[in-house]
Order: C-alpha cells, then structure tokens, then sequence
C-alpha cells in the first residue's frame, strides 16, 4: 500500500501525457518535489514548467539529480528507455501511473466516467457541474473552464475522475457511482478481444460501491448490491435528454430523470454528441446530490474540452475544427458533425493513426469511417510506446479508403502548406478537419493561423 505522506521526492516518467501531468500537478501543489522526463516539449510541458517544475528531454540518467526518488510511470514510455532502466537498476520504487492515481483518490467519494468515447467531455462536465459543492478532478483533457486538467479542493472529499480503460489503469480505481459511455472493443493489444475487454469493464463495474450509470445498449452484470441505471438520447431510459432543438446558434433539451423533467436545459457546447455527455454527466450528479439549479447551470456554461471538437477558424472560405477522435466510431462521429454543421463546404479530413496495433485491429473501420469526407490526408502512424508492425502502414490505410478524391500520406513537416494549398485550389467553401490522438495537436496553432490567411 502506497504512503502518501512518506513521499517527498517525485519524478515522472512521461510527464506530458495528459494524465500524468494531472498527478505532477496535484503532488507539486501539496508542497512535494517535482520532476519529469518527456521525450519531447509540447504547451503543456511548457505549462508545468512555468508552474516551477523541472524537465528534462533527454534519456539521460547523468540529469538526475540525487534524491530519495518515488518514479511515476506511464507505459507510453517503453521499459527500455535508459531513464526507467536507471531507476530500475537503483530499486527506485516505480509506480504505474493509474496504481497512483489510486492511491491519491482513494478515500474520496469517487465520481468515475469510464467508457470507449466520451468520458472525458462528460468527466469534464461532471465536474464543472460539481463544483459549486466542492470537488476535486483529474481529467484526461484541459478543461476549457478551468484551463487545466486538475481541479483542487482541499476541503473537499469527492473527486471526479476519468477511468481510463487502457493496460486496465481503472481497476485501480475505488469508484462510488460510475458512468459508462460505451463498451466499443479498443485496446485489443492489451485485453486480446471484444469479449476480453467487456470483462475488463465487467470487472470494474463490480468495484462500484454505490451506483453504475451505462449507456442503453451496453451492459454490465455489476456486483449485485449497487443498483444499474440506463441513460439515453431520444429513448425512454432511467435518465435520457430528449426534444432537442437548435435555435440561432443555441442548443436546448429536456432531461428526464426518476424525478422528473428538466425542460429547456441550455447546452454551453452546442454540438449534438454533446448531448449524450450531458445526458450522462448529469446523472451522476443527480445521484451524487447535485440539484436542479447546479444541474441547470452547470450544463449551460461548460465551455468544452479542448481537442473535442474545438472550432479554431470560422471565415465565409475556410473553418478549421480539431478533435482527439482516434476510433472508427469516433471518427464518424466527428466527421458526420462538421457535415451537420457545414452541410454544403467541402470537407478535408486530416488524420493520424494512433498505434500501430490499432490500425491493424481496425484498418477497416478507419477506411469506412474516413470514406465519408471528401478528402483525406493521412499523416505516417503515430507509434507511442510501440514497434512498427508490418505491413500497417497509413499508405496501406490510404488504399482502402475511398472518397471523392484518392487519400495520400503527407509527412507533418510538409502538412500546413499541402492543406493550405488545396483549400485556395477548391472553387467552393471548405471545412477542414485534423483528428488524431498522437502528436497531431502540435500542428493546430501554426495551421489555425496559415488557414485563417487563405
């Protein structure tokens, strides 16, 4: 069992992924020393060490300083990396990333979103909801709220967190009520198949101590003493958002739960998949205590999450939307919503493969998925902690897609200038669209401003 108060000293190993920068972040503010190693700078790196914490980007052991160390590691940093190695040689204690977000989370009354897609939008929202009680959260995105990825309350003894599915990082959770959005099979290379990742989130689901909240449609058996409640869009559920209507750029809907209605609920992020996240945040929060006014309130000024469908040019030529999506279904969802909201632009979509074992797993759901934009502009895989497989390549990808015009892979370096040549060559209004959950992000900025010149 891990000791909190027996820690002084960390270093994290990995330090820029999005859920452990949340824990560098939560221990540096509780007065520990704080490290890190990334293998590359990014804005929020650039962040942390702003807020006073040192990085190094070298896998370089000679940078470490002498200290009673505690190591926080993420498994997107490969074992064999020199730094892990290090600590390993030194009987550094090294703990995963989610065996610490547990231990720092348990204790609290714990408000879990776990799920295929969605759970950080909707974690994100359940917290803002949350907050004028008091909570704290761990996000696995930057809340446009809150501009960050933690929110803290010292005084507070209920958390919001995002359970991540992922090498099962959520079984290290102690979740009190949990939402599950989806049970969509992903990370075969870790649970094998479909069947071995609805047991993974069949054995989560019996963790849950007061109530389990899951999207109609999927099902867990749970472990028979917390009740099971179903949420939905436009069907009859224990919760579910209904007469949904957009009116000058506003998006209302009625949310039932076993209390009754709440009519006219304004929706702060008017996009339809939203609604779903909302649907289930809220119920949550029904069942956590929240009341009609936080419920109300908190639904109508959440302001997002970034990379989740974030607009960043709209002209009468050219919008520009970036989004995290980097499943099948995820990337329908997205596409299918810059074509609600751009039905008569020509829609070029950009993505980056993440994994190369997901790509293999799901070559064919990507092709179909990405057949319906207009254009498509891959970028090489994305490979985090892997090896290249053979034969899973983004040209293989690119073979199987079929759209409008042939899909092609463009390296990053040449990316910005390849799209902001074939938006001026289109007679017509285009929407352009990145996705991709690797390092696609860091090419947003610098694409905004070129396309917002075209």
């Amino acid at each position: 069992m891990i000791t909190l108060s027996s820690i002084e000293s960390l270093f994290f190993l990995g330090i820029g992924g999005i859920g452990m920068s949340a824990l560098a972040r939560w221990f540096a503010a509780r007065g520990c020393h704080v490290e890190g190693y990334d293998r590359t700078p990014s804005p929020l790196t650039r962040e942390l060490e702003a807020e006073g914490i040192r990085i190094i980007y070298a896998d370089s052991p000679e940078e470490v300083a002498e200290r009673n160390w505690t190591v926080v590691w993420t498994p997107a940093v490969p074992v064999q990396t020199r730094l892990y190695q290090y600590f390993l040689n030194r009987q550094t204690p090294v703990l995963k990333r989610s065996e610490m977000l547990g231990a720092v989370t348990a204790g609290m009354r714990a408000l879990c979103v776990a799920g295929t897609h969605g759970k950080t939008s909707t974690s994100a929202l359940l917290a803002h909801i949350m907050k004028p009680q008091g909570v704290n959260a761990f996000l696995g995105g930057i809340s446009v709220n809150e501009g960050s990825n933690l929110i803290m309350d010292s005084g507070s003894g209920l958390v919001v967190v995002e359970a991540d599915e992922f090498d099962r990082s959520f079984l290290h959770l102690h979740p009190a009520i949990t939402a599950i959005t989806a049970i969509d099979p992903d990370h075969l290379d870790i649970y094998g198949t479909a069947e071995g990742y609805q047991e993974g989130f069949e054995q989560y689901a019996r963790l849950v101590t007061e109530a389990v909240v899951i999207r109609k449609g999927c099902s867990v058996a749970g472990n028979g003493h917390v009740r099971i409640y179903s949420y939905s869009v436009n069907e009859q559920a224990d919760f579910y958002a209904d007469n949904i209507r957009m009116t000058d750029g506003h998006l209302f809907f009625d949310w039932h739960s076993p209390d009754g209605v709440l009519a006219d609920v304004e929706l702060g992020v008017p996009v339809l998949f939203n609604v779903e996240n909302a649907a289930a945040a809220m119920a949550v929060a029904w069942l956590a205590g929240a009341d009609e006014r936080m419920l109300r309130q908190g639904v109508s000024t959440f302001k997002g999450v970034l990379r989740r469908f974030n607009v960043h040019v709209q002209t009468d030529r050219v919008a520009y939307i970036d989004d995290y999506a980097h499943h099948p279904k995820e990337l329908l969802t997205a596409i299918q919503s810059a074509r609600r909201l751009y039905p008569q632009r020509c829609l070029i979509g950009i993505f980056q493969p993440h994994l190369y074992s997901r790509t293999r797993d799901f070559m064919d759901g990507f092709a179909a998925a990405l057949s319906g934009l207009d254009e498509v502009v891959l970028l090489p895989v994305y490979p985090a902690r892997e090896e290249p497989v053979e034969g899973v390549t983004s040209e293989a990808l690119a073979d199987r897609i079929r759209c409008g015009r042939s899909a092609v892979v463009v390296q990053k370096a040449e990316l910005t200038n390849y799209i902001c040549g074939r938006v001026r060559a289109i007679a017509r209004p285009v929407t352009v669209l990145t996705l991709g959950a690797g390092d696609i992000d860091r090419l947003v900025a610098d694409m905004a401003i070129e396309l917002k010149k075209v």
